[in-house]
């Protein structure tokens, strides 16, 4: 299904419905990340400070923004069927002049472990490809996170190196980053 701006909106996987978040899912992604809070702690910066409802809702708004400018694309993954958010995956634009991407995900805690964030990652990847362009779509994940290194190499990403202590991780301590990437053929 396309948008307002010509752009495929929802992509459809064997089992899962990728979507921008919409207005009024705000409540929904807060309980989700809620759910997989100590997880997503040790990875990601911005849940630090737990989300509450109203901020998860501001989320969700500047996201669709965030789509109609063409700026970042950021999918929901649902379940077919029932429509249960599972995980996030998104396409965040790198360097416009290339242009290449970077994806990242999380999954809540109840989906983890059946390969939604896999097939997400595969359909998003095709989407940065075959829809945007890209030259180029980089995976980025701290090397101590194996469950997103796992996710890289089933996605057929190849590991292009190791930056030595290039940031600090959600405790401020420096650490290393894996990047994966895949290049148009």
């Amino acid at each position: 299904m396309e948008n307002e701006i010509g752009l495929l909106e929802c992509i459809e996987t064997e089992r899962l419905i990728l979507r921008p978040p919409r207005k009024g899912d705000g409540a929904e992604v807060c309980r989700a990340i809620h759910e997989t809070l100590p997880s997503l702690q040790s990875w990601l910066p911005w849940a630090k400070n737990p989300p509450t409802p109203e901020s998860s809702e501001k989320f969700a708004c500047e996201a669709v923004e965030n789509w109609a400018k063409r700026e970042e694309f950021i999918f929901q993954l649902r379940l077919k069927g029932s429509e249960e958010l599972a995980a996030y995956v998104g396409l965040h634009s790198r360097n416009r002049e290339v242009p290449s991407f970077e994806i990242g995900y999380w999954c809540r805690l109840s989906a983890q472990g059946k390969g939604y964030v896999s097939e997400g990652v595969r359909a998003v990847t095709r989407f940065a490809f075959e829809t945007l362009g890209a030259n180029r779509v980089e995976i980025r994940c701290d090397t101590r996170n194996e469950a997103s290194r796992r996710v890289a190499e089933r996605c057929q990403y190849t590991l292009e190196g190791t930056l030595r202590r290039d940031c600090r991780d959600c405790e401020e301590a420096l650490r290393d980053t894996h990047i994966f990437a895949l290049i148009r053929e």
